[in-house]
């Protein structure tokens, strides 16, 4: 789902609470409540990351990230098959299988993640390149604010490509955050 931030207004009725109109729905925020993304992209970072910390390139099976990132299985089901569709993971059937990276750590950016999980993230509609988009806001083309917006998404789309999956381990190993290697071997003499 691609969530799209169209304009922030009072509610007329005066209680203090924010308007905030997605594509989709309508969501009503408390005034100090910031801007958040979904748990599909911020969970299935988290379980990428905890797959490149803790297997690196091997399978791994769906219960031990839920485990160790106390997330639904189920939840992490549908966000793994975004990613696959993506490209960033493979499965394999079997008693040793499991999910695993599709292409090496240093490969794999949080932009990449976040894209396959949310599409397109716009902080407001009218940057959007779509002009359907563009007729939510009546000052289109008119409006200083508007560059803001596109300029923060951008600083922001460029922060999240300069960080890669190897990045976020080489981060979890400096906080000395401990590795668990559950994987199974199997030995043949």
């Amino acid at each position: 789902m691609v969530v799209i931030f169209s304009e922030v207004n009072t509610n007329p009725v005066g209680f203090g609470r924010l308007s905030i109109r997605c594509r989709k729905r309508c969501f009503f925020l408390q005034k100090e409540t910031p801007v958040r993304l979904s748990t599909k992209s911020r969970y299935g970072l988290r379980a990428l990351f905890d797959m490149a910390y803790n297997a690196g390139n091997l399978p791994i099976q769906v219960k031990e990230i839920s485990r160790r990132q106390n997330i639904s299985p189920r939840y992490l089901e549908q966000i793994f098959q975004s990613f696959k569709k993506a490209g960033i993971l493979k499965s394999k059937k079997g008693p040793q299988g499991g999910y695993f990276l599709a292409k090496r750590p240093e490969e794999i950016t949080v932009q990449d993640i976040m894209q396959a999980a949310e599409g397109d993230t716009l902080l407001v509609a009218c940057t959007c390149e779509n002009s359907s988009e563009q007729d939510l806001c009546e000052f289109d083309g008119n409006c200083v604010t508007q560059l803001v917006w596109k300029e923060a998404a951008a600083l922001l789309h460029d922060y999240f490509s300069s960080l890669t999956l190897k990045t976020l381990c080489e981060r979890g190993q400096a906080l000395g955050l401990r590795r668990e290697s559950n994987h199974k071997f199997m030995y043949y003499i």
